[in-house]
């Protein structure tokens, strides 16, 4: 079984696609727009204008899967009460990783070593979404 993130970006899901490609290296594996739906999407669901709009995207991130959805596309994502963690192999993709993510962002804990890491950080990145960088003790 896994357990993959999904994070409602409320219309901005295309700009987080190339913020997290050049902050972290994260690919566009599969995109859908509401437009691509064989179905009409409800009126209800999204605002006039938004079909062009993600309605599920895959990212790739190394080996794991982050999803991703322009959700109802109000233009304010607000992300609460998660994180998403980052694993790296090494300090240097680490501190690569956090200092891309910190970009436009709002660093919570800064990258340094801590009884559980030898290197570790916290950040919310531009769009609110916050990101626990850490490198395993056994790497």
């Amino acid at each position: 079984m896994a357990i993959t993130p999904y994070l409602f970006f409320d219309g901005r899901a295309e700009e987080a696609a190339r913020f997290y490609s050049q902050a972290i290296g994260a690919e566009v594996a599969m995109m859908l727009r509401f437009s691509d739906s064989p179905d009409p999407v409800p009126e209800v669901m999204i605002p006039p204008g938004a079909q062009d709009k993600v309605m599920h995207m895959e990212l790739r991130i190394g080996d794991a899967r982050l999803f991703c959805s322009d959700g109802n596309c109000g233009g304010a994502p607000v992300f609460q009460g998660s994180a998403v963690a980052l694993e790296a192999g090494n300090e240097a993709e680490a501190r690569r990783w956090f200092e891309g993510l910190s970009q436009g962002g709002q660093v919570q804990m800064p990258m340094g070593a801590t009884f559980f890491s030898p290197c570790f950080g916290m950040v919310a990145d531009r769009f609110g979404v916050a990101w626990m960088v850490i490198v395993p003790m056994a790497a």
